[in-house]
This record gives structure tokens, C-alpha cells and sequence, in this order.
């Protein structure tokens, strides 16, 4: 019987251990970089994921580190079965420096809250799950089923490290992964990320945003008629800066499952270059088609269904060179097929002579609040935190939890609080950190019974 008093107690003395642990990989940028023949997402990415096993090593656990480096997990445990909870540790690169009050990978502790890339997305919370396992062990208490932290390194691109692990190893019966938020997600939508692509016929050259799953918030213009698009941008209340190699549109930065709480400067810049004669085939696409809607209804319709929300459409990269290329990513509500929304994308974007092209898909999951992995998860949490309100919820992001069967993203974020991941001065809290410390703890208690 797991004793409340003596977790708690224990929880406190690895408080400090964990902060610190957490600033060691915050310190390491492990964004994705070009791949080579040692390091498939790049060196960077590699470095964290040796220092996160080794940490876990230190910490009593056994530890495998795979050959080819597309992935590693820690254990401990007996049994047949195993339990999963699974992280990653590649971050979003951190955009422009000048928004952020301190280095993206130096961590900072001010006012309560540990600021730098990856506290959130996904450093932060999957640490928490490793030292919520080592106070049970500390505490001596038996696992029946082995527990193993599954750490990926490429969740913020296309996902193979996920698809390594399902080919080369055991695959967990149930589990979670610390990378949404509280109380739990039972719904997932399906990502879709695209390209619409065609040959460049005109003059313009244009190039911005960081990713397909984020919201871009700025665009520098270099081009022709600046102070016709700076006369524009003002009409249109825009915001805007002079630069100087140009004019740079401002928007907000959010994560693509939240599209409608930015602002997209590519779709503004679009809008903008139109009105006054500037265009290309993306251009009218854009200007046309979807102008600031993250909803894209004049394409789909109001797409939604009851369990998991509205579409979701962004814009995150515009390309024209030789070629002109938008990355597009979408989160598609858990009824709808992709092939139906493939095919009402494709006719639009045909009228515009732009092609499609898919560059990776990931299927939604849904799981009933009546099995027993959500049963289970929701009382942990209620018990700790008290909060009988919450219910689990649909979300439109895209977790780790699609990588295996009967797996849900189970926090770390409380509800209410600021969800930071992929914004600049991206923080957590370390209360709410701390909370989720015992959260997990019972949590791989339970599972593991």
C-alpha cells in the first residue's frame, strides 16, 4: 500500500534534483538539424538523448541506448508485461532571440517559473515521470509489471523515431505520454501536414515561418512597392516594423492545434501584397482561399464534430524560388477522414495550379472515458489535486500517445494555466511541476499494480 506521507516526503527531497536535471537538457538546443552518417536528427539531438539516459542510469535505472540513434529507454521493473510512458526530447527551434527576455538554452528561474525551450514541450514533463518513478523507488516499493520510459527524437518532425522503436522493440500494453495537459486527453484529431507546390512564374521572392505546426509570427518582404505595402498594412491594421532589408509583417506565435489564437503573418503579408497588385499563384491562394480564417471554411465548410472540435488550418511556411511551396498543417475532428479533406483541398488548390503533396499523416486516436486506463488516471488526478471539475478532453495536438495502443497524453499542464510550448519565453511553473511530480507518481503506481 503506497503511503501518502512517505511519497510526499520523498517527492520533496527530489524536488532539487529534478530541476536541476531539467536545466541540464534545456542547456542542450536539440533542434533538428541535417542528418549524418552518426546522427540521424543531428548532434545536438544526440547529446540529449545520452545525457537523458544517463541521468536515468544514475538514477538506478537500465538503460539502451539504440545503435543507430534514433532512440533510447530507461527501465525497471519485473514482469511480463510492460508499461510505457513515453517523451520526447527534440525541441521547436526558438524563433527570433529578440523576443525572448532571456537565452532559449540557458535556463532561468524567475517568479515561480523555470523559463527556456523544452520546459513545457517536452523536458519538463517527462523528467517529472522519470523522478516520480525513482521516490517509488527510493521507497522500495515493488513494480509487478516493468516500467519503461520510451525517449523519441523526433516528434517535432515526421515521427521516425517512433516508427524505429515499433519496428525493432516490445511494444508497451498501455501507457501515457506527459505532453499535453490535465486532467487527460482522450481524443486526439488527425495531422495532416502538406505542401502545395508549383513552379515560381513570377519575379517574387519570398521566404519565412519555422515550421508547419506553428503559427508564424513575423515575415520580412524585400521586394518591390514597400511603401505601397507599408501604406496597406497600416489600412489594414496590420502591425509591422521597417527593417533594414524590409518590411517585417508582425503576427502572434501558437502552437497549429491553437491556430485561432495567433496571428498568421504569412496569411496578413499575403493579404496585404494583393491589395496592391503583388501576387503569385500562393499569394492568391492564401488572399483568396483562407486570409486570416484558422478555420479554412471557405474551403471545408464548418468542419467539426462534437468529441474533438473544429478544424484547424495554418500556414506555416511560404517558399518561392524557383519553386512556390506552402507547408500546411491541419488537425482534422476524429470523424472526419483525411480523404475527404484531401479531396476538397486538392480541387481549390487546383484551381490556382497548385499541387498536392503529403509529407507526413498521423491518425487520431479516440479512447472511451470508460476504460479503464482513463478511469484509472482521472481518480490519480482528482485524488492529488482535488479538482473534480475537469473532464478528459479532445485535443487538436499530436502526441506520442498515437504510437501505441491504449495510451493517452496525461498532463503536465494544470488547467487554466498558459500553454507556452513553441512561443518564445516558453516557461512552467514549478508548483504546477510539482504537482504533477505526485500526479505521475501514483499515476505509475497504479499502472503498474
Amino acid at each position: 500500500m503506497l503511503i501518502d506521507k512517505a511519497l510526499k516526503e520523498k517527492l520533496e527531497v527530489l524536488q532539487p534534483q529534478l530541476i536541476q536535471g531539467i536545466q541540464e537538457l534545456i542547456r542542450i538546443p536539440s533542434v533538428i538539424a541535417e542528418p549524418s552518417e552518426q546522427y540521424p536528427f543531428g548532434e545536438a539531438i544526440d547529446r540529449v538523448l545520452r545525457k537523458t539516459l544517463e541521468i536515468c542510469e544514475g538514477l538506478g535505472f537500465r538503460t539502451y541506448y539504440d545503435p543507430e540513434g534514433y532512440y533510447g529507454y530507461a527501465e525497471i521493473g519485473q514482469g511480463k508485461e510492460l508499461v510505457g510512458v513515453l517523451g520526447h526530447l527534440d525541441v521547436v527551434p526558438a524563433g527570433s532571440l529578440d523576443d525572448w527576455e532571456n537565452n532559449p538554452f540557458e535556463p532561468v528561474i524567475k517568479d515561480g517559473k523555470l523559463y527556456g525551450r523544452g520546459t513545457q514541450d517536452d523536458k519538463g514533463p517527462t523528467l517529472a515521470a522519470v523522478y516520480a518513478a525513482k521516490a517509488l523507488m527510493d521507497l522500495e516499493v515493488p513494480f509487478h509489471k516493468r516500467l519503461r520510459f520510451i525517449f523519441g527524437t523526433d516528434e517535432e518532425s515526421l515521427w521516425r523515431d517512433m516508427k524505429k522503436y515499433m519496428e525493432k522493440e516490445e511494444k508497451p500494453s498501455m501507457g501515457f505520454t506527459p505532453d499535453s495537459t490535465f486532467p487527460l486527453i482522450y481524443a486526439e484529431k488527425g495531422l495532416l501536414q502538406l505542401l502545395l507546390e508549383s513552379k515560381n512564374e513570377t519575379d517574387l521572392v519570398l521566404e519565412g515561418g519555422n515550421s508547419f505546426n506553428a503559427v508564424p509570427d513575423n515575415i520580412v518582404y524585400t521586394g518591390e512597392k514597400q511603401e505601397a505595402l507599408k501604406d496597406k498594412l497600416l489600412e489594414l491594421g496590420y502591425e509591422f516594423e521597417e527593417t533594414v532589408s524590409g518590411v517585417k509583417v508582425l503576427g502572434k506565435s501558437m502552437h497549429a492545434q491553437a491556430a485561432e489564437k495567433g496571428v498568421n503573418a504569412i496569411n496578413r503579408l499575403a493579404i496585404a501584397l494583393k491589395e496592391i497588385g503583388i501576387t503569385s499563384k500562393t499569394i492568391e491562394f492564401i488572399a483568396n482561399e483562407i486570409k486570416e480564417d484558422p478555420f479554412a471554411t471557405r474551403i471545408f465548410g464548418s468542419c467539426e464534430d462534437e468529441d474533438s472540435g473544429k478544424l484547424k488550418f495554418n500556414v506555416g511556411k511560404i517558399n518561392l524560388g524557383e519553386k512556390e511551396t506552402l507547408s500546411i498543417d491541419i488537425r482534422i475532428p476524429v470523424t472526419v477522414t483525411k480523404e475527404e479533406i484531401v479531396s476538397k483541398l486538392s480541387a481549390v488548390a487546383g484551381k490556382y495550379g497548385l499541387a498536392y503533396k503529403e509529407y507526413d499523416w498521423l491518425k487520431p486516436i479516440y479512447i472511451p472515458k470508460n476504460h479503464f486506463l482513463i478511469q484509472t488516471l482521472m481518480e490519480v488526478y482528482q485524488e492529488v489535486t482535488r479538482d473534480t471539475l475537469s473532464q478528459p478532453i479532445s485535443s487538436g495536438g499530436a502526441t506520442y500517445a498515437r504510437a501505441i495502443d491504449n495510451c493517452v497524453a496525461f498532463g503536465a499542464i494544470l488547467p487554466g494555466r498558459e500553454k507556452t510550448e513553441h512561443q518564445p519565453n516558453e516557461y512552467i511553473v514549478l508548483e504546477d511541476l510539482y504537482i504533477a511530480l505526485e500526479v505521475y507518481a501514483k499515476a505509475i503506481y497504479r499502472l503498474t499494480r
